[in-house]
């Protein structure tokens, strides 16, 4: 699958990002990677990747939001310690904790609860935005790099 989505470039890359902010175990970075050793220009694989990181982010917070017991346990698999354990993060470091919703593991979790919380939308997007801005920026200098 990952070849395939790189065959698709910037679309590619978009839906990749996307999937990899949802429940979904998926990875953006080598399909970043992989662009960029091809040559893509590198804002454009920015603005592709974050744009659909953050997007993939929306959707956890809207299922969060509106979600049931079933959606967030049967379909995204999310145990009651994984909400829990999401909500507590929040409680302790406040929404400034979105700002590491690009962690894998925790990063989802993070973005279900707050929209379990119903944390400002203005403000999770800001900062989930630039969480995961700041991260692909990072990604695309270490690539550049070697």
């Amino acid at each position: 699958p990952m070849e395939i989505l790189a065959d698709y470039g910037i679309l590619g890359l978009f839906v990749s990002a996307f999937l990899a902010a949802t429940i979904l175990p998926f990875s953006s970075e080598l399909i970043l990677g992989a662009l960029l050793t091809q040559g893509l220009n590198p804002e454009w694989c920015l603005a592709a990747a974050t744009t659909g990181n953050v997007l993939g982010s929306v959707v956890n917070y809207m299922m969060g939001l509106w979600g049931s017991y079933w959606l967030l346990h049967r379909v995204l698999r999310m145990t009651d310690l994984q909400i829990e354990t999401a909500q507590t993060r929040f409680k302790k470091w406040g929404t400034a904790s979105l700002l590491f919703a690009w962690v894998p593991v925790v990063g989802d979790p993070l973005t279900v609860a707050a929209g379990i919380l119903r944390i400002n939308w203005g403000l999770f997007l800001l900062l989930v935005g630039t969480g995961k801005l700041l991260r692909y920026v990072a990604v695309i200098y270490i690539f550049k790099l070697f």
